[in-house]
């Protein structure tokens, strides 16, 4: 096993104050709290995110929501449409097979070249993150779990080495994560608990073959787990959803 140094797991920019007085780490406690509701289905696909209203709602400027829109727009949790504004956008069930197309090829390719560079400290790092997405699903916590779950695979990407590659995984896991929040079953990521333990014992035993062809059984199951079914687009209230 290779010693080097560990990749950092996903970390939010530190604070610093932003333009007309919203400040950055309010902005990033912003963006989490309607990620998270689109993510725990609150705000459901095709919700409108009117920018007057959720500048009311957060107390914050227009142009301070609208610099979020924009990032969450491009975490592909949010379609910014001309002269429509923002709405919550919703996958289709072609997007959905596409997405997971794309993340069998990648992350099953990646797996071999992971087995080879994964250190001891990548191995504790995993297990704790496997670990967490666990103990959130027993509490309920579907959001959380999720999350998780993607950082565990952008974070297994990370340790190839191909930054190129480990940026478009992360792309494509906040995608399917909305995929997922949406058409999947609460309590259940679509797979079994112990798979990303069980993913990391091949790992650590450098046998980066069976990884990958668990990788793919691993993929496959949360995408026959899902159950899309398009619905209405909808005007939410946004004072109930983000209420205190």
């Amino acid at each position: 096993m290779n010693q080097r140094v560990k990749p950092s797991p996903p970390a939010s920019p530190a604070p610093r104050q932003g333009k007309n007085g919203d400040g950055a780490e309010r902005h990033e406690a912003i963006h989490r709290s309607i990620s998270d509701a689109i993510i725990e289905h609150r705000l459901k696909p095709g919700a409108r995110l009117r920018e007057d209203a959720l500048s009311e709602v957060f107390g914050v400027s227009r142009t301070g929501i609208r610099k979020i829109l924009q990032r969450l727009a491009l975490e592909q949790l949010v379609t910014l449409t001309p002269r429509r504004g923002a709405s919550v956008t919703r996958p289709t069930a072609d997007e959905a097979k596409d997405v997971f197309d794309a993340r069998q090829m990648v992350e099953c390719g990646l797996m071999s070249d992971i087995a080879r560079r994964i250190t001891q400290d990548d191995i504790v790092t995993l297990k704790d993150m496997a670990r967490r997405e666990r103990e959130a699903l027993r509490s309920g916590e579907q959001s959380v779990a999720i999350r998780l779950s993607a950082d565990f695979h952008t974070y297994l990407a990370r340790v190839s080495g191909n930054r190129t590659l480990a940026d478009f995984v992360e792309r494509l896991c906040s995608r399917s994560s909305l995929i997922l929040a949406v058409y999947g079953n609460a309590g259940h990521l679509g797979c079994e608990s112990h798979d990303h333990q069980d993913l990391i014992q091949y790992l650590e035993d450098g046998k980066g073959e069976r990884a990958a062809a668990f990788m793919g059984r691993h993929l496959k199951a949360i995408e026959a787990s899902l159950s899309i079914v398009e619905e209405e687009d909808e005007a939410p209230n946004l004072f109930d959803i983000f209420a205190p």
